[in-house]
């Protein structure tokens, strides 16, 4: 079993959400306008210069097949999105127990 945590700014909400209908995934916990500041990119605060926020996703997968599905749609999504600091990131980690 596997958990993505999928983080994108919340502009793309609507496309994001698409891309899980698009994979078969109706199943999520998301938290919206969350804030923080990523490897090389620019912060979204909510506030002043950075004005933006971001929105995640966690996703529960006990099957590789929705998940690997989800990481093709992301990676197309994100060839569209021209700044790189606005393409959706998507944070794979082990689930060891699910109940």
């Amino acid at each position: 079993m596997k958990m993505a945590f999928v983080v994108h700014n919340e502009y793309f909400s609507s496309r994001v959400m698409q891309l899980l209908k698009d994979a078969g995934i109706d199943y999520y916990t998301r938290w919206d306008h969350a804030t923080g500041k990523g490897h090389g990119t620019e912060p979204h605060i909510g506030s002043g210069t950075y004005a933006s926020t971001n929105a995640v996703l966690m996703i529960a997968f006990r099957e590789d097949a929705p998940l690997e599905k989800l990481i093709a749609l992301i990676t197309e999504a994100n060839q569209g999105i021209a700044r790189a600091d606005d393409r959706i990131r998507l944070f794979q980690v082990p689930l060891e127990h699910l109940v």
